[in-house]
């Protein structure tokens, strides 16, 4: 009898409140997209998977509108830095940092992430 390899799955947590907390398995990612999820205060937080494998995560709410969307933008680099650029007015956000590309004085959270 043969058994079949066992699967093991990968978890994406994010610190929040000094505290990992879980919001998905790395399966669910898919490269160069973005996913929301909510966190237990009720906020949400847009998770993306780059094409390397790396995984990033930042408020969702772009803030130039006020909509949650910035989970559903699109992801690009500059100068060697990741960002996903808003579905809406385009402003480009560093996923490492959260900082807005085209105007310095915006931010958005950005989490630390880490794959278990």
């Amino acid at each position: 009898m043969t058994l079949a390899p066992e699967r093991t799955s990968v978890r994406v947590e994010l610190l929040v409140d000094q505290r990992w907390f879980a919001v998905c398995e790395l399966a669910d990612l898919t490269p160069g997209r973005g996913v929301a999820a909510l966190l237990p205060d009720g906020t949400q937080v847009a998770v993306y998977l780059d094409r390397a494998g790396r995984a990033y995560a930042i408020g969702n709410r772009d803030p130039f509108t006020g909509a949650q969307v910035l989970a559903r933008g699109l992801l690009g680099a500059a100068g060697g830095r990741p960002f996903v650029a808003s579905p809406l007015l385009k402003q480009r956000f560093d996923l490492a940092t959260g900082r807005c590309l085209d105007d310095e004085t915006v931010t958005v959270t950005a989490y630390e992430v880490r794959t278990v």
